[in-house]
């Protein structure tokens, strides 16, 4: 589906996805603004434990478990949303990397926050739980076109399960899978000419076929949750298409956790529709860092401290 078609520039609000978290995120805009720090407290109240104290003065260690992860960042993501709100600024679209798609949701209006948090949190622990620690990987495969990447997971597919995972920006593709086959892939990466090749620190495989199980939970509790008509297209990672049908949601959402990422799609997909300006919201740049690579002519902001919320509010006009 076609969204808008005007020629004026359009403004694009990327979600972080697991792996920007540290500790201390979102505490400087959650002193600065009751409206973010409402949002640690109503997290702490969803989730029965003071999720504000693990972000703000836990330790890398608590924050790195998948079923903290991904309330955590989710959390500082739409915290760091309510002082832009409060500016009234609005996105034409919204999209984010894996976990940041439920940051997107809720700033579409797609999904009540309360019910976003809850939710991430079992969709972590399921994802975790799918494959036993030791058994799955991730690897980064970087100087590597797309199909190279593939290619190198069809070989490598004779020691286990291998399947690339996120495509996040030309030269940067990430495969997931079982131990062995991902070495392999890493492997067949370099005689192909790949620059680096490296294992993530995440402690399961996702976006791929093992995570299915997961899936299957993450619909269980999907089936509870009402969605609302959303405000904002949502791009989705799993077609890199738009979506403003809420009953679409549910199902790619349940696909999402074992369908590779195509996020160099979806900001293609943003920037052919006319949108030149992309903020980041939550922590870390890494999603701004993607579309800078994949075109250097649109303007990058990103939101994580006051300094950064500042100066978007400057580059944007208000």
């Amino acid at each position: 589906m076609e969204y808008g078609g005007n020629t004026m520039g359009k403004l694009a609000f990327l979600f972080s996805g697991q792996g920007a978290q540290y500790v201390g995120m979102g505490k400087q805009i959650a002193e600065e603004y009751k409206s973010s720090d409402s949002i640690f407290n109503e997290a702490s109240e969803v989730l029965g434990f003071d999720i504000k104290k693990m972000i703000f003065e836990g330790d890398d260690e608590t924050l790195k478990i998948t079923e903290n992860t991904q309330p955590c960042i989710v959390t500082t993501s739409i915290a760091c949303l309510q002082p832009i709100l409060e500016k009234g600024i609005k996105p034409d679209v919204v999209a984010g990397l894996s976990l940041g798609e439920y940051s997107a949701h809720v700033a579409a209006g797609t999904m009540t926050f309360s019910d976003a948090v809850a939710l991430v949190r079992k969709r972590g622990k399921y994802m975790q739980e799918a494959v036993p620690v030791g058994i799955g990987a991730m690897a980064a495969i970087l100087g590597l076109d797309n199909e190279k990447v593939i290619e190198c997971c069809e070989k490598a597919a004779s020691c286990g399960i291998i399947e690339p995972a996120n495509f996040n920006c030309p030269g940067q593709v990430v495969v997931a899978g079982e131990v062995k086959a991902v070495e392999k892939a890493m492997e067949f990466a370099k005689e192909a000419g790949a620059k680096r090749a490296m294992l993530l620190p995440v402690s399961a495989p996702f976006h791929c076929s093992l995570l299915k199980p997961a899936g299957e939970k993450l619909a269980v509790e999907l089936e509870k949750i009402e969605l609302k008509d959303m405000n904002i297209p949502v791009v989705t990672n799993v077609t890199a298409e738009y979506i403003l049908d809420k009953n679409k949601v549910k199902d790619l959402l349940i696909r999402q956790v074992s369908s590779p990422v195509l996020f160099e799609e979806s900001v293609r997909k943003m920037i052919d529709d006319g949108v030149d300006t992309f903020v980041e919201i939550g922590p870390g740049k890494t999603l701004i860092g993607f579309v800078k690579k994949i075109n250097k002519e649109v303007k990058t902001l990103n939101v994580e401290d006051l300094e950064s919320l500042n100066n978007t509010f400057k580059e944007l006009g208000y």
